[in-house]
């Protein structure tokens, strides 16, 4: 018989049988080997006290294993149900206090589980819904054309316009596409930033080279100065990637004829990288929401971009312990720092 799978009423049914069964024997034994039969008398009443007491102590058993196990149930019922946390209990040197502290724990994971779901789900509703506000327009875009050009005869000229428009709007969907690529692909962990000792100026070159047609097309100055033999440990191909980002923006919101000055501070636990344009600037009560995803004020949306840039920059720069602020003043331009940690 395995006792940890008998009954507690079996069980106790095996110590009471054990019990008189063991102490009759002895009193059968002490009374053949002395004759006395106030012996035997003693062991019987003896051996009926005993049983009496195993009785009482049987009811106490059972009691406290209802109490137990109805606490035991409540506490998981509250678990399932989501409902407020398990009473901790007071006695620590009681079976349930145990289990209940460690129901406790359960319960709290749990609840951060619950609340980590819930949060990649809000993301996913408000990522959904931006992905098909940003799609939304091109593609409303593309079926007027085509629907012009399937309904309406047009000329060469116009026809090529049309096309141009296509190859425009297409383009703005190709940027979005692999612009949602990157930063998903970056939130999920599917690509890591490796961090490598490795000299900031070749970041900075492979950043500003992105730009040069650009800035050269709207006439604009870019200036770099950063000291040839500063090293940072950082991910020098996404390091690249947010600073593209912060010069391309600089570059889209300058006017003809403006200035883009690129400056390296070295501090004592971060290295000091600021981009400073001549821009329209933003206004203060905007300059914290530059960073959200998709977000773009609504004097600017004749500008090319889908509000991603500043996202991506901010969340690389994050990934690898540093931070990116921003200064602006209306009409005179904008100024990002960004701060990276020597290690």
């Amino acid at each position: 018989m395995s006792l940890g799978r008998s009954s507690v009423k079996g069980g106790f049914l095996l110590v009471c049988g054990g019990e008189t069964v063991s102490m009759l024997s002895i009193c059968a034994l002490l009374f053949a080997w002395t004759g006395e039969l106030w012996i035997l008398t003693g062991g019987i009443l003896l051996t009926v006290c005993a049983l009496l007491w195993l009785f009482l102590l049987m009811l106490f058993f059972r009691k406290r294993l209802l109490v137990f196990t109805r606490d035991l149930c409540r506490a998981m019922d509250q678990m399932i149900s989501g409902g407020k946390e398990p009473v901790d209990a007071a006695d620590s040197e009681t079976l349930f206090s145990r289990i209940s502290y460690r129901l406790l724990r359960l319960y709290r994971i749990m609840q951060e589980n619950r609340r980590k779901v819930e949060e990649e789900r809000q993301e996913l509703q408000m990522l959904v819904s931006d992905v098909s506000h940003q799609v939304k327009m091109p593609v409303s875009n593309l079926k007027m054309v085509a629907d012009t050009l399937l309904t309406k005869p047009v000329t060469e000229e116009e026809s090529r316009e049309f096309l141009q428009g296509i190859r425009s709007q297409t383009d703005k969907l190709e940027f979005l596409f692999q612009s949602l690529v990157r930063t998903s692909r970056l939130e999920i962990g599917t690509i890591r930033l490796e961090k490598k000792d490795g000299p900031l100026i070749d970041t900075l070159a492979f950043a500003c080279s992105g730009i040069v047609y650009a800035a050269e097309k709207k006439d604009i100055s870019v200036t770099v100065d950063c000291p040839d033999d500063l090293r940072l440990s950082h991910d020098s191909k996404w390091t690249a990637e947010a600073l593209f980002n912060l010069l391309d923006n600089a570059v889209k919101y300058t006017p003809v004829g403006g200035k883009i000055s690129v400056s390296v501070e070295r501090w004592e636990m971060y290295v000091k990288l600021d981009v400073t344009d001549t821009g329209k600037g933003i206004p203060e009560s905007n300059q914290a929401a530059v960073f959200r995803r998709f977000y773009r004020e609504e004097e600017v949306h004749g500008q090319q971009g889908v509000g991603i840039g500043l996202y991506l920059a901010r969340e690389i720069v994050t990934r690898q312990g540093g931070y990116i602020k921003v200064t602006s003043e209306v009409g005179k331009g904008s100024t990002f720092s960004v701060f990276l940690p020597w290690r």
